[in-house]
């Protein structure tokens, strides 16, 4: 190889020669994991991650071509090149066989498609990652792109379409770029479905250069595409690999050799760029209004800036954003939530792709806000004259640096998978390579000088001077009939791929002149110093034989107990502070749920600017109601806790409900609630499963009609009574000692009442289905313009207070899982979203199975797949071999025995038994010992006790959720043969060549009974007695339907739910198992 500065070539025995990068990477201070960079023959670069801790390997390879280099006439081929690389390679030929590896492993993978990379990524268990890595470089050397899963995997692309096109995101996403510069790549329809996918085959097929072997949507040259020339796409020298394991790092990088040196370098353009603004100046300076699926008004102002990642040494949109996000005193936030106008504003610069970024500036409006957008907007075009006008402070940079540094040199460790996607991405930004973990982190004071000034200022004013006015866009967000009360005259059109109706219209000459002024609004000013930056980050960090597995219960009395662990194994100054208020009176009733609900809004509204600062300074809050009262959540940097828990329990015992924010907070709860209704069919098929068998939940429709009546005082006087009787659960972990969470919880106990319940009262309780039943609650989706209906099927094993139960049905659940998505999701492509889990019911004291599917097939079609799958299962349960059952067992075990990797995750650990009153803090490590003697026996019994659909004992209850949108009729196989017989028996096609049969539409996917008349109609039309068979083919699709698109016929032996309340009424509730460990830990000595 040849020889590049910075660079040494090694050679090992037994794998392809590679280039080794000899400067140290800079890393953490707090990171104790080992990095080396190779570069393969072939130009792939790859980081390697040595953790002699890890006991969970991953890796990521990422591609630097995405959605944009999508060719012009096959929008979403990237995409769907995505989706096929996971099935099958010519080493590992089998569909599932990657996936059914990791899930062996305890391990799982995932990838995606962005605009100028695309990546892939998994975890595995640290034993098996060679292996892993062997079937994973496979997807970028030997691909199959078999014919047998194109067709299939191109309904799974068209099933992701259609689960996002009622989703405004991707729906405003998509025209942000149709109302881009004509011919600009950023216009491309990325994600793509099946009529993109597919024109280019009709359009081949029109010319008559497609050889067609697969019916009416041919899609022989997609293929082809993805086999020549995509993989010039797919070249090795635009490819960064990152690979993390408790191997050595020279182990790493022989299997890195080794394995990827396959890859070929086609010598494409290792990092293609953007190299234009998709706004130009017939983009600019213009008001999109767009007509939204869900209720929410918002205001969005764009401006296309440079790319950013070149400026990583000061950050210059990072320091604009500071200033025009920040939410205290003096803020454009501020000011507009004091008019009423805005319920929140984030702003921040978008990397959209390799050379290409905008500035976003995204105001939350309320009614009033939405009519007084031009207001809203002037206010943020005047506060960034604001900053053109403004000599900066030296702190107001230093601060942002100081933080920087605190952030980076105690970042703590993450989900392996997750860091190696981040290194992976972060390989190709345009940094030295030395500081490429670094510089994305960390920012530079401006030129090294405490003075303000230089490069980094100067930087800073040259943006400034871009965001004006006459270069942004802005996008008004609103359902329909809002807007025609606006702008009644609106000329309305619609983007071509999710139909989005929108309107564009220039600024008018009024608004710019305003807009250009200088900035007259008084109450706008620049921040003050930040009284949150930590200065204080030190660690008292002891020698510990083996650190603590679990908290210890510190002090108990008649308000609260507390748990406490003093952090001896992150040794990071941060901690956690959580307090689970519980009182009778927070969910008594649909009112007082709602009630509680405002509450917390009205908190959070008020501690915004006080705790927008401590957010800063990496103090972090968090108040939300739940079924039996109110969470508090305190985590991040300890020097300030103390500061930060104080005000915000003051503010929560001494709130005075102001009845003008109040009515912003109902405005805005009930947005959600109804918006809720618009969303995924799943979520919904969920939700309602979860609400059947909970005892003391509301639906969304009681809290709405109770909503409107709520006043100020009512609140008020709900707020001292859920006060008046409470208990607490209380949980501090982290850098701060036994008399430091003492104060928290005697705090926390300050001016608050006892309950006069016991605390096993005030828990959740689930209800329990009765063994022996089988029941099913139809719906309808509310949404008429959502396309997917969707199905909860649930099982019920049993409580978990039983260890065997528990365990056994973990495995169970492990050994159905990757099945249920390879042949519901891969195999018969019911949809987009497959899903099998267990499930904890309320309480988390109940247990049991739960499939979720969401399809355009109809429920009643879904839940017979599922139960066919599940008759399958027993076959391969039965005839499961001792080696694939030990796997699945020990994929439990490591999952089980899997250390936290930071704090935060531990406290999470902690905070589940803690508050449901378990206490059981060491279950995972005693059920990963009784696990090794469950047997198969056990297993299967349990599933055809539990799970088989033929079981007389199992509890099980399904919901369906059905889409109320028509769909295009389609002509089943059934109907299309049962046509060609009569068309043969009439003899019309005497004489004319085969290929009208061949090309007759059919195949694998049912053509729409639009394109198969269309077709006969051009074969027989002219025909004698041709029209009359013609108008049999209606009658044939009704006779012999598409499976799964016809009407649900009543399931033989189900009981149809038609009283939900009565049939809740008769369920058992389940028993509160309380404490399932005595620890013993009171009394106990100072830490």
């Amino acid at each position: 190889m040849a020889t590049i500065p910075d660079w040494e070539c090694v050679t090992p025995p037994s794998a392809p020669p590679f280039l080794v990068f000899k400067k140290p990477v800079l890393k953490s201070a707090q990171d104790d994991r080992e990095y080396r960079l190779i570069r393969l023959e072939n130009g792939l670069e790859a980081m390697l991650v040595h953790d002699a801790k890890a006991d969970k390997a991953a890796a990521s390879l990422d591609v630097a071509v995405g959605h944009l280099h999508d060719p012009d006439d096959m929008p979403g081929l990237a995409h769907f090149c995505e989706h096929l690389l996971f099935m099958g390679t010519e080493e590992f030929p089998r569909e599932n066989e990657y996936s059914e590896f990791l899930a062996k492993n305890n391990g799982g993978s995932n990838a995606y498609t962005s605009t100028s990379n695309t990546n892939y990524h998994f975890n595995v268990a640290t034993g098996a990652l060679a292996q892993a890595l062997a079937r994973f470089a496979g997807f970028f050397h030997s691909p199959l792109f078999a014919p047998s899963c194109t067709s299939r995997e191109l309904n799974a692309v068209d099933s992701e379409h259609k689960k996002n096109h009622q989703a405004d995101m991707w729906r405003i996403f998509q025209l942000s770029k149709h109302l881009s510069v004509e011919g600009h790549p950023w216009r491309k329809f990325g994600s793509g479905n099946r009529e993109s996918l597919s024109e280019a085959a009709k359009n081949l097929k029109a010319k008559g250069r497609l050889d067609t072997q697969n019916g009416f949507l041919a899609l022989s040259p997609i293929p082809s595409r993805l086999s020549s020339p995509a993989p010039s796409e797919y070249c090795a020298s635009r490819m960064r690999l990152c690979v993390l394991g408790n191997n050595s790092l020279d182990e790493l990088a022989v299997l890195a050799s080794k394995l990827f040196s396959p890859i070929v370098n086609r010598g494409a353009d290792p990092l293609p760029m953007v190299t234009s603004s998709p706004i130009g100046p017939n983009e600019s300076g213009t008001l999109v209004a767009v007509q939204t699926i869900m209720t929410f008004h918002a205001l969005e102002i764009a401006f296309p800036i440079e790319w950013q990642p070149p400026f990583w040494r000061h950050k210059p949109m990072n320091f604009i954003s500071h200033f025009v996000g920040h939410e205290g005193p003096g803020s454009v936030h501020s000011y507009l939530k004091n008019k009423g106008w805005i319920t929140g504003l984030s702003c921040a610069p978008q990397n959209l792709a390799r050379g290409l970024s905008m500035f976003k500036v995204t105001a939350y409006l309320t009614i009033d806000g939405f009519q007084n957008h031009r207001q809203v907007s002037l206010a943020i075009f005047k506060f960034l004259t604001l900053l053109r006008e403004s000599q900066f402070e030296v702190f107001h940079q230093k601060e942002l640096a100081t933080l920087s540094v605190t952030k980076f040199r105690f970042k703590e460790k993450g989900r392996p998978d997750s860091y190696a996607t981040w290194v992976a991405e972060h390989m190709s930004r345009p940094v030295p390579t030395e500081l490429m973990l670094s510089a994305q982190a960390l920012t530079w004071d401006w030129d090294g000088d405490d003075q303000p000034g230089g490069g980094g200022e100067a930087k800073v004013r040259a943006y400034l001077d871009i965001l004006r006015v006459e270069n942004a866009r802005a996008t008004l967000m609103a359902k329909g009939v809002e807007h025609v009360k606006l702008a009644p005259n609106a000329v309305w059109e619609k983007e071509p791929w999710y139909g989005t109706e929108y309107s564009v219209q220039k600024f008018d000459e009024e608004f710019v002149r305003q807009a250009q002024g200088t900035n007259d609004i008084k109450e706008l000013y620049l921040p003050g110093p930040n009284e949150f930056i930590p200065t204080n980050v030190e660690v008292d960090k002891r020698d510990v034989a083996e650190p603590l597995k679990r908290p210890h219960l510190i002090r108990e009395t008649p308000l609260s107990i507390l748990w406490h662990k003093k952090d001896d194994k992150f040794w990071v100054p941060k901690a956690h502070a959580i307090i689970d208020l519980r009182s009778p009176f927070g969910n008594a009733s649909p009112r007082a749920a709602i009630l509680t609900r405002l509450y917390s809004d009205v908190v959070n509204d008020a501690l915004t600017e006080f705790a927008y600062d401590a957010s800063l300074g990496m103090l972090e809050y968090n108040f939300v109601p739940h079924t039996n009262g109110l969470y508090v959540a305190m985590n991040g940097f300890n020097d300030k806790m103390a500061v930060l828990v104080k005000h915000v329990l003051e503010k929560i015992k001494g709130i005075v409900i102001d009845s003008n924010r109040l009515a912003v907070m109902k405005e805005q709860a009930k947005r959600d609630l109804e918006n809720f209704f618009l969303g995924q069919s799943y979520s919904l098929s969920d939700y309602y499963g979860r609400y059947i068998l909970a005892q003391q939940q509301w639906t969304l429709e009681q809290l709405l009609k109770e909503l409107p009546s709520v006043t100020a005082e009512e609140l008020q006087q709900h707020v001292k009574l859920l006060l008046s009787e409470v208990h607490m659960r209380i949980l501090v972990t982290g850098n701060l000692y036994k008399d430091e969470a003492v104060k928290i919880a005697e705090m926390a106990e300050e001016g608050l009442g006892p309950s006069k319940l016991p605390p096993s009262e005030l828990n959740d309780h689930a209800l329990i289905p009765h063994r022996g039943s089988n029941h099913t609650w139809t719906s309808i989706i509310p949404n008429p313009n959502q396309a997917n209906s969707a199905l909860t099927y649930y099982v019920h094993f049993g409580s978990i207070v039983d260890q065997r139960l528990r365990v056994t049905s973990s495995l169970l659940t492990q050994i159905l899982q990757e099945p249920a998505f390879n042949v519901l999701r891969t195999k018969e492509q019911l949809g987009y979203i497959v899903s099998c889990s267990g499930w904890l019911l309320a309480g988390q004291s109940e247990k049991g199975l739960r499939l979720v599917v969401q399809s355009e097939k109809t429920p009643g079609y879904l839940e017979d797949r599922v139960e066919a799958f599940l008759e399958g299962m027993k076959v391969t349960i039965e005839e499961m071999s001792a080696e694939d059952f030990a796997e699945h067992k020990g994929s439990l075990i490591k999952r089980w025995t899997e250390a936290e990797k930071n704090l935060m995750e531990e406290a999470s650990r902690f905070a589940v038994h803690v508050m449901n009153g378990q206490w059981d803090f060491l279950r995972s490590e005693k059920d990963a010992k009784f696990i090794e003697g469950v047997t198969k026996e056990d297993v299967l019994q349990m599933f055809l006790a539990d799970v088989h659909p033929a079981s007389k004992t199992r509890a099980k209850l399904s919901v369906h959720m059905r889409s109320q949108k028509p769909r295009q009729p389609r002509v089943s196989a059934a109907a299309a043969e049962a046509f060609a017989e009569l068309v043969r028996a009439k003899t019309l096609l005497d004489g004319v060549t085969e290929d009208v049969w061949a090309d007759a539409p059919g195949g694998d996917d049912p053509p729409s009974l639009l394109d198969f008349g269309k077709y006969w109609q051009g074969v027989l039309g002219s025909k004698a007695g041709g029209q009359e068979l013609l108008g049999l083919i209606p009658g044939l699709v009704a006779k012999h339907p598409v499976p799964g698109e016809g009407e649900d016929v009543p399931r033989v032996g189900v009981t149809y739910i038609s009283d939900v309340d009565a049939f809740k009424k008769g369920l058992v509730a389940s028993v509160d198992p309380g404490p399932m460990v005595q620890w013993g830990d009171l009394p106990v000595s100072k830490f």
